[in-house]
């Protein structure tokens, strides 16, 4: 049996996006609820693993660098500031 490829934080975050919506739109029954949450659960612990790994792997480079941080420029979708 082929194992299920995993997702990435984004492809995660997204289906619990939808999740949500889903079950604050009120339109489903309450198993549909239930497994919803359910599984919404379970992409919330993936997307906190994943931000503390990521966090991890961020003290590794800033230890790798001194423990000294620098300012940067961070650009999201025409926002532009300033770190």
């Amino acid at each position: 049996m082929p194992r299920k490829k995993t997702p990435s934080f984004e492809q995660a975050l997204a289906e619990l996006e939808e999740l949500v919506q889903a079950m604050e739109n009120g339109d489903l029954s309450l198993e549909q609820l239930m497994d919803n949450y359910a599984k919404g659960v379970e992409l919330a612990k993936f997307c906190m693993t994943s931000l503390d790994h990521a966090e991890k792997a961020m003290d590794v480079v800033l230890k790798e660098k001194g423990g000294a941080v620098e300012e940067f420029r961070l650009e999201i979708e025409g926002d532009a500031r300033e770190f």
